[in-house]
């Protein structure tokens, strides 16, 4: 097992290699503008004791639209598009349920530049019943542009005014979001009809509002690549090019070390953090 996974692993760095331009295509996709650029997050979800919780209850890799920047901020939601469903008479608000508090820790900047791409949410839903199943739809929204969906919670239960029923979503993002001061938005939804019935987001709290963000693939581990140098002067043409693939080769293992000890899935992250269960 290990010697073939030895030659599966030279065998793609000589094709890497040998189709030098797939690095600079790499390069190329990482710097392309949000607009073109799929969005992948990895997120846990802990609906039991918050962050004292040992293992998520659920964890979802998403990957979604790109990242939008024009348009007005309040469209989009779905807590926006069913309030346009229904007629100005119903748009009262729903006093039944509503947010006690929301806080943000930020985690995971590998190059210290002040930029994260670690989320660890928490958000307290209440109700006025004794209990109520709900569900949670939350948004991130780059530099006051149009709110995005990046995770969805399973149902889980609020009982009341409780504080033992905080919820907590831990995220790493890791393609499609451009370093950047980021916004979150969290709607709650009532899984009796599905009908909107609370949000919390930067209008209602500092916790939400200018986060420094961005993906992994942005958030480089400080080993910085390999210059190769090309000496254009006569003679030494066959040695030159062997300095070069030698050079690539090392460069690309680099590149594979760098990626393996820096995504971690979020779970695992959570878990990290969190240190050993009592």
């Amino acid at each position: 097992m290990e010697t073939t996974t030895r030659f599966t692993r030279w065998t793609r760095f000589a094709v890497t290699i040998a189709f030098a331009g797939i690095s600079g295509l790499a390069v190329a996709a990482a710097d392309a503008p949000a607009g073109e650029e799929s969005r992948v997050s990895e997120s846990a979800f802990f609906s039991d004791d918050g962050r004292e919780q040992a293992a998520p209850n659920k964890v979802s890799t998403d990957t979604l639209d790109p990242l939008e920047k024009s348009g007005k901020r309040g469209d989009g939601t779905r807590g926006s598009e069913q309030r346009k469903s229904v007629s100005n008479d119903s748009r009262t608000p729903n006093t039944d349920f509503w947010f006690y508090a929301a806080d943000v820790e930020l985690f995971a900047d590998n190059d210290r530049d002040g930029y994260f791409h670690g989320i660890d949410l928490l958000f307290d839903a209440d109700t006025y019943f004794a209990r109520a199943d709900v569900y949670a739809v939350v948004y991130l929204s780059f530099e006051g542009g149009p709110w995005v969906e990046y995770a969805v919670t399973e149902t889980f239960a609020i009982f009341g005014a409780s504080s033992d029923d905080e919820y907590v979503i831990v995220t790493e993002l890791l393609a499609g979001y451009p370093s950047g001061s980021y916004d979150v938005l969290v709607e709650l939804f009532d899984t009796w009809d599905d009908s909107f019935v609370a949000d919390i987001g930067p209008e209602n709290t500092s916790e939400l509002a200018f986060l420094p963000l961005e993906d992994s693939g942005r958030d480089a581990s400080g080993i910085g690549p390999t210059p190769i140098v090309v000496n254009h002067g006569s003679g030494g043409g066959a040695t030159d090019w062997l300095s070069v693939i030698v050079l690539g080769l090392f460069a690309v293992g680099t590149v594979v070390v760098r990626r393996r000890y820096r995504l971690q899935p979020a779970a695992t992250a959570a878990l990290r953090r969190r240190g050993p269960s009592t």
